[in-house]
């Protein structure tokens, strides 16, 4: 189990681990002094085990919170687990170390770059304040997207009309815009850009033909997208050919876009059904898993309740969020769901979750 926290296993490092293992120590009753004891390694293995100890002390571990504030005090990779249970930990964990904290960084080579906790403290950072641009929510979809379409709107604005369109119904005034937004030097889409042309779905594929076939490599590249996302019956056995040669040759990078265009076939596609089952069970890509799931209920939901079940302990938070919705309604799963519910090192999405299901236990299914 220590093993587990100084070694970084992770086939790819945007796998979840920190609450999986803050989760063992914590039903196995193991001592946190070795993950304490593990601060005082290099930089990445400090890290790591202050993610384990910040969210045990969040538990109720008192070592584990003496043990990261006296690092901080005293620890040569201090700045990082500072930033690190500033933003985990209330204030009032935390707070009464500014005097640490000024003593220090003093010392420190460089600056600091992050906000928080520094600024609190009176520390000066090396990144500019943040000064924030008046909000767009209050204008009209309508006005939005004459923003977008205006040659003198700046890039930074431009940016904000698109924050402020994904919390509304997707536009199909958006569409007609989409080559204009994209960054000043032509190599990129403006931040945002992408996720809002993925809300319009079907209703971009269209447009996207075109875009495809655009000199610019980045429309070009979401317009592919775009219609690759959208197959019609004539892919779908291409599609499923993919799959069985990604596991034939073991990609574990990029199959879960293609179990997520497989599973717009619905029934139709149960050919891949094998081959989105052995991904499920063998990807060392953890965050893949919810791809792989909802596939295999949008394509063939039966014999899937372990598999909801299993996934209430997976260490996605992803993985957990369906489990939640749609593990069946039984002292263990339920009482798993409690679990939780009241777990203090569980995001909050995932509490929320939970509690919405307690109260009623039958859960959504699968449709």
């Amino acid at each position: 189990m220590y093993d587990g926290i100084r070694h970084d296993w992770r086939w790819d490092g945007t796998d979840d681990r920190s609450l999986y293992l803050a989760r063992l120590v914590q039903e196995l009753k193991l001592s946190p002094t070795p993950v304490v004891d593990q601060l005082a390694g290099d930089e990445e293995a400090c890290l790591r085990a202050c993610e384990v100890l910040e969210l045990l002390a969040l538990a109720g571990s008192g070592e584990a919170r003496e043990g990261l504030r006296a690092y901080v005090r005293e620890g040569e990779h201090w700045i990082g687990v500072l930033e690190s249970v500033s933003a985990c930990w209330p204030p009032d964990w935390w707070e009464d170390l500014g005097d640490v904290a000024r003593a220090r960084i003093s010392a420190a080579a460089e600056l600091p770059w992050c906000r928080e906790p520094w600024t609190r403290f009176g520390i000066e950072v090396q990144s500019p304040l943040f000064v924030p641009r008046p909000s767009l929510a209050q204008l009209s979809t309508a006005e939005l997207l004459a923003l977008l379409a205006g040659d003198r709107t700046e890039d930074g604005t431009k940016f904000d009309a698109l924050r402020a369109l994904s919390g509304r119904e997707p536009t199909e005034g958006l569409i007609p815009l989409v080559p204009s937004l994209g960054t000043q030097d032509g190599r990129r889409p403006l931040p945002l850009l992408r996720r809002a042309v993925e809300r319009l779905s079907e209703l971009a594929v269209p447009a996207a033909h075109g875009w495809a076939r655009d000199d610019r490599p980045w429309l070009a590249q979401l317009g592919a997208d775009v219609v690759a996302d959208h197959p019609g019956p004539e892919a779908l056995q291409g599609l499923v050919e993919e799959l069985a040669a990604q596991w034939a040759a073991r990609t574990w990078c990029g199959p879960d876009r293609t179990a997520r265009r497989l599973a717009r076939f619905g029934p139709d596609a149960a050919d891949a059904v094998p081959y989105l089952r052995r991904f499920w069970l063998r990807t060392p890509h953890s965050y893949e898993r919810a791809s792989y799931l909802e596939a295999l209920a949008a394509i063939d939901g039966d014999g899937l309740d372990y598999v909801y079940t299993e996934s209430l302990w997976d260490c996605e938070e992803t993985a957990r969020l369906i489990g939640i919705a749609s593990a069946p309604a039984c002292p263990e799963t339920l009482g798993r769901v409690t679990v939780l519910r009241d777990d203090p090192m569980e995001t909050p999405e995932v509490r929320a979750a939970a509690r919405a299901r307690l109260v009623a236990p039958t859960g959504p299914r699968p449709s």
